[in-house]
């Protein structure tokens, strides 16, 4: 497409900020930016022992600091040091059952985390645009499918901290980045991908029963999500940070939705199991886990309005193929991995 050729004419030689580049999302999305030629710098916590970014030594080619986003003055020292004139926010308490077990520093990473960068940010002359990474789950629990103007409350301490981000990043938007940078927050749903290894995440789990040649266990199979391929959300973004770069108006909260029906957990560890083979199969056993909302719906059309119509490629669908090609991504490269 023209408009993705010149999305990668734009990010050329840019000097990039991603935080959270060690994690699941972040990785892919240096690799992105180092694709199109952006020079890019990361601040994250160093990566797990098992991770992609650790898998696939995707460090070459960029600068990195280590470091937690709870620390202000090394994160501001990083930030002064590298000059960025786009930044994309990512770093985070990711984890529904790590909310529950350690509110406070969930509170204090999703939260004051966003604060301190903020913060950091607004002494960067170069900064031109500012995308913060949130999640559906901000919303106040409904049984629609939930638009920007919805209520922001998530329910658990990861959800709520993640709604508290949100007003956090928009009254800096509003008091401090207004006519210097273009900042917007961008709430996506469940990625799938190669390379998350993260606990208590359905993608996860199936491919470790598989390995261990055991069934899929699900807590709730009944649940639907608006399950997308880690591609989709991560061309939003850039296309978010190209877009507002040039026209500032554009400013503001997008879904990042899929364009497709939403499907249940059940639905996806079938096709899981499909593609797979060996003879995988899934089943329902209860577990002792926090309650989670069942039903996550977005509602996807904003950001088809405003920012252009080739996210049509890049907002749910996989390109056109479909959750079954996004799950037969994540078995190839499962497959490759596990040889």
């Amino acid at each position: 497409m023209a408009d993705l050729g010149e999305m990668k004419n734009f990010y050329k030689d840019k000097r990039v900020l991603v935080t959270g580049h060690t994690g699941f999302k972040g990785a892919w999305l240096c690799r992105l930016l180092l694709d199109m030629g952006a020079k890019v710098c990361g601040y994250a916590l160093a990566p797990e022992r098992e991770s992609l970014y650790g898998l696939l030594d995707w460090e070459k080619g960029l600068v990195s600091c280590y470091g937690d986003i709870r620390q202000p003055k090394k994160l501001g020292a990083f930030v002064k040091k590298v000059e960025p004139e786009v930044v994309f926010h990512l770093a985070a308490q990711p984890l529904v059952s790590v909310g529950y077990a350690q509110p406070v520093k969930t509170y204090e990473t999703n939260l004051m985390g966003t604060v301190y960068l903020l913060e950091a940010l607004r002494k960067v002359e170069s900064l031109r645009s500012v995308v913060v990474v949130t999640t559906d789950k901000v919303y106040a629990e409904t049984k629609e499918a939930a638009g920007e103007e919805s209520p922001l409350d998530g329910f658990d301490p990861y959800a709520n901290s993640k709604s508290c981000e949100e007003l956090a990043a928009a009254c800096y938007g509003r008091c401090f980045f207004e006519g210097k940078a273009a900042l917007s927050r961008l709430r996506a749903g469940n990625v799938i991908g190669g390379g998350d290894f993260a606990p208590h995440r359905i993608l996860p789990d199936c491919v470790r029963a598989a390995v261990e040649r055991k069934p899929v266990i699900l807590r709730h199979p009944e649940g639907v999500r608006p399950y997308q391929h880690v591609l989709e959300p991560l061309t939003a973004y850039l296309w978010t940070a190209w877009k507002q770069w040039e026209a500032p108006e554009l400013t503001g909260c997008y879904n990042v939705a899929p364009k497709g029906e939403d499907i249940s957990n059940g639905e996806l560890a079938g096709i899981f199991c499909k593609y797979w083979g060996d003879g995988m199969t899934w089943q329902a056993e209860p577990a002792d886990f926090p309650r989670e909302q069942a039903v996550l719906r977005l509602n996807g059309r904003k950001i088809q309005e405003k920012l252009g119509s080739s996210l049509e490629c890049g907002a749910g669908s996989f390109c056109n193929g479909g959750m079954d090609e996004g799950l037969a991504e994540r078995r190839r490269f499962d497959r490759r991995n596990a040889a």
